[in-house]
């Protein structure tokens, strides 16, 4: 049997207690996963980038060494490549050297529509990609993280409020919320910690990328409607999944993130 690691020490739950820390993004070249690379950069932890895009990559490493100008170049490292292929993960993990913490938004929605009306193929194909992808960055995770280290998901609150249309990519999601459980419990003796954010509506490139959502004014309008009177920023989604990394107590949860909308 293997033996127990010791108890993790307690510490400093806020975020700058994650200063001097690595963190992956796997996903961290827009959106939720560049907004927490700023956040990260600002408390003094190093990150490293997964992404699919070379040139978004390259862009993104840019932007967040314009967060702290003064900075290293070693504390910005990107790995271009699908967050999905193991090789890529080994690659990154390789590059950080020790990784404290790995934060996954790579993806989206893909697999739409209804389910007898989507070829079996691509259908088969799209939850395949999707259940791989997390999957396989917790295969990377768990054999790299050490004692006191963490893994956060995200998710969607359509995965409490299904839409017609949407039966693949909820699948998969809710897949993602079983896996953290689960790998939660199973990863306990090692002390690594699993956890995920399940997000609202969040102005990111991914939401202003759907039909009539492209301008300032359009999020604002349709944002108006919510209980909040408007869309999450993407550092406010983000600031969760550092919480989930510097609180060394939380483990197995889904921590939703949605300005009321699953209460509307």
């Amino acid at each position: 049997m293997d033996a127990v690691a010791p108890p993790v020490p307690a510490r400093s739950p806020l975020p700058a207690a994650l200063a001097g820390s690595t963190v992956l993004l796997v996903g961290g070249s827009s959106g939720i996963g560049l907004a927490a690379g700023a956040l990260l950069r600002s408390v003094g932890a190093r990150v490293v980038l997964v992404g699919r895009d070379p040139d978004r990559l390259a862009a993104a490493v840019a932007h967040l060494h314009a967060v702290t100008p003064d900075d290293d170049a070693g504390e910005v490292l990107a790995v271009a490549g699908d967050g999905g292929d193991e090789r890529v993960l080994a690659e990154a993990f390789d590059r950080a050297g020790r990784a404290d913490h790995v934060f996954v938004t790579a993806g989206g929605v893909s697999g739409a529509g209804p389910l007898t009306g989507l070829p079996a193929a691509d259908l088969r194909e799209s939850l395949d990609a999707g259940l791989w992808r997390p999957f396989a960055v917790a295969r990377a995770a768990a054999a790299r993280l050490p004692a006191g280290g963490s893994l956060t998901f995200s998710s969607g609150i359509l995965v409490l409020r299904p839409a017609p249309g949407m039966t693949a990519p909820l699948s998969v999601a809710g897949a993602v919320e079983t896996l953290t459980r689960a790998l939660a419990v199973e990863l306990a003796p090692a002390r690594v910690r699993v956890n995920a954010v399940r997000y609202g509506r969040i102005d990111t490139p991914l939401l202003r990328s759907l039909p009539g959502l492209g301008s300032d004014e359009a999020m604002a309008a349709a944002g108006s409607a919510a209980p909040l009177g408007r869309f999450g920023t993407a550092e406010e989604a983000a600031a969760t999944a550092l919480f989930l990394m510097a609180n060394a107590y939380v483990t197995g949860q889904v921590i939703t993130v949605d300005g009321g909308e699953t209460l509307a």
